[in-house]
């Protein structure tokens, strides 16, 4: 099974934290939409003829989209693709774009699945991260969206923003709660240079928080939503029971996906492929770039992707991927992460217990090889 991605990279406003491909405006939307319609006949074999069972809207902002053309891009892969298996389609939206007639016709365009773009429940926050909606606007469009249909509603939040942890978080955990999503993804904010707060960071005006900060937002988050009853299936998602992210699991366990648009990425089992980061040079129809992964690429993003979930890495399946002697050496490098109780080995399975998600990078940093 398959995912197809599409990427929506306008925006009305940029984020103080956004280090993605967007541009400002939808002046060229018609453009870049053509070219993402000839994009997918183009690339109608990269799947190999596999069922696609998810689709995905990112962005950017996917919501500036109108809902014709939705359907229109999820019509033409259909027609182009296996999409009689489809089981989730998401779409990335930011709260002030939703109202009831949009939403209706989300649902009626092929939409099954929101991404609602909250990052916090505090106005103070949201004005610092340079959001264009409130904490208002946030409930609001979570009840509309319930009201319209919508049975797998997901927030995203940011954590470890400077000067709004301790109750501050708390509150928007409450609020979380209290709109009974059925998923959130909890990011911890990191400072990437080419952003707003990249460039305050370089002139001394905006600085990270501290370690010790970020492992106490980290557990409070991990154990808010777990006591409520989410599990905590990936370093920065948590669901409810039959609500994990379908699409997103494509890209941790190895599955076939189809990136369309400019930046998207694409994997079809040997080589990842990226469209240029570009509008202009999309539409004048510029080429991705590949790039063919080694067997020790393979290998290191497969204990990557798979350390990033609950599940972790299947032993079996690491033999049988890559042989017994990497395996073994796999199992002599883990030792030490074993023994400092980061890593545990359970029922032929090595996993990062949830509460330890935090330190994730540096276990999965010493199994590289």
């Amino acid at each position: 099974m398959a995912g197809l991605y599409f990427h929506i990279p306008f925006c009305k406003r940029i984020c103080a934290y956004c280090d993605f491909y967007k541009e400002v405006g939808t002046g060229r939307m018609d453009e870049l939409v053509g070219a993402m319609h000839r994009e997918l006949v183009d690339r109608r074999d990269y799947l190999g003829g596999e069922p696609v069972r998810t689709r995905y809207f990112g962005g950017g902002t996917p919501s500036l989209c109108p809902p014709a053309t939705i359907r229109g891009l999820l019509d033409r892969a259909a027609q182009l693709f296996d999409c009689s298996a489809v089981e989730e389609t998401t779409l990335e939206a930011n709260p002030d774009d939703l109202d009831g007639p949009y939403l209706d016709a989300l649902r009626a365009a092929g939409v099954d699945r929101l991404s609602i773009g909250v990052q916090s429940f505090d106005d103070d926050c949201l004005r610092l991260m340079n959001r264009r909606h409130t904490a208002a606007q946030a409930d609001e469009a979570i009840r509309m969206a319930r009201e319209a249909g919508f049975e797998n509603i997901t927030v995203d939040l940011i954590f470890g923003v400077p000067g709004f942890g301790g109750d501050a978080l708390r509150r928007t955990l409450d609020r979380v709660l209290a709109a009974d999503v059925q998923h959130v993804s909890a990011y911890h904010l990191t400072v990437e240079p080419d952003t707003a707060f990249g460039r305050r960071a370089a002139r001394g005006t905006f600085a990270p928080v501290d370690e010790t900060t970020s492992e106490r937002e980290f557990r409070l988050v991990h154990d808010t939503l777990c006591a409520a009853g989410f599990e905590h299936y990936e370093v920065s998602n948590y669901a409810r029971a039959g609500f994990r992210a379908r699409h997103n699991a494509a890209y941790w366990h190895g599955a076939k996906y189809l990136g369309i648009g400019p930046a998207a990425h694409s994997y079809d089992g040997h080589e990842r492929h990226w469209n240029v980061a570009s509008v202009a040079r999309y539409v004048e129809g510029a080429q991705p770039e590949n790039e063919l992964l080694t067997d020790v690429d393979r290998f290191n993003e497969f204990v990557m992707t798979r350390l990033r979930t609950t599940e972790g890495i299947d032993l079996a399946e690491a033999a049988r991927l890559f042989g017994p002697e990497r395996t073994e050496q796999l199992r002599r490098d883990a030792e030490p992460s074993l023994r400092a109780g980061v890593l545990r080995a359970t029922a032929g399975r090595l996993h990062i217990p949830p509460e330890c998600f935090l330190v994730s990078d540096a276990v999965i940093t010493n199994l590289f090889v």
